[in-house]
């Protein structure tokens, strides 16, 4: 069986530029870009995609060399199609994250902190309990599965081209910073009114009765009524992730129409 120079460079081009569109987002998104998953695991696991995913592009690889300037630009297009779409998944998880911790410092727990595994950097632990929350209940509704489906559509909607993400959408990515930390306060709200009626019962108390001190009794309180705001709101926050999860889903999709 002869092959061809432009025959070998077309199978290894449908294959190779999917390739690194998938191994950016597998990189950047959550739950595969965490710590404890080693490099190796992320290429096998998008190597894994890219083996799935590629015989069902419909849209033929071009015909470029891919080691030529083209083909180099090509390359970083997809890169940064893939980096982008997970970097604004992270927002999802990131909200989350900021409601935490406004729900820690609310709690006086906000010197409680911990290692977050999944970006190594240090967090307050009820940041770190949503995070992990969030988690299980994002895979137990197979919003992973829904990501794979959503990149498997960007090479139907944006396929592999020289030109890669309009400039416009760089701002929309930006914007999505607004959102991120509007949906973190509507995360914590609830504890947010209700931590904060404590803390002035507590002032209240503390000027009716001079001789109670409000720091050996209110700390404590605020802390106990933390955990059972945060016991009896933990419903909302799972449809909050549902509904959030659907809209930044359904952003990402939009990022990838061919009007950005």
């Amino acid at each position: 069986m002869d092959l061809s120079t432009a025959e070998i460079s077309g199978v290894i081009g449908s294959y190779l530029w999917p390739f690194f569109r998938i191994a950016a987002l597998v990189m950047a998104a959550p739950i595969f870009s965490s710590n404890f998953v080693n490099n190796r695991s992320r290429l096998l696991i998008a190597l894994a995609i890219s083996i799935v995913i590629v015989p069902a592009i419909p849209n033929a690889a071009p015909a470029v060399e891919p080691l030529s300037g083209q083909g180099l630009l090509i390359v970083a297009h997809q890169i940064l199609i893939g980096a982008c779409m997970g970097f604004m998944l992270q927002f999802l998880f990131n909200a989350f994250i900021i409601g935490g911790q406004i729900i820690a410092m609310q709690m006086g727990l906000g010197f409680a902190s911990m290692i977050d595994p999944q970006n190594g950097v240090t967090v307050p632990v009820i940041s770190q309990f949503y995070l992990i929350f969030v988690t299980l209940v994002f895979i137990s509704l197979n919003g992973h599965l829904i990501l794979i489906q959503v990149l498997a559509e960007s090479f139907v909607t944006l396929p592999i081209m020289s030109t890669g993400l309009p400039a416009s959408s760089f701002r929309d990515i930006v914007g999505q910073a607004s959102w991120m930390y509007a949906s973190g306060v509507l995360v914590a709200l609830p504890a947010i009114g209700s931590l904060m009626m404590v803390n002035l019962a507590f002032g209240i108390l503390s000027r009716a009765a001079p001789q109670i001190s409000p720091f050996s009794i209110g700390f404590p309180m605020t802390i106990i009524l933390g955990f059972f705001v945060i016991y009896f709101t933990l419903p909302a926050a799972s449809n909050h992730l549902v509904n959030m999860a659907d809209y930044m889903l359904q952003t990402i999709r939009l990022l990838v129409q061919p009007n950005g």
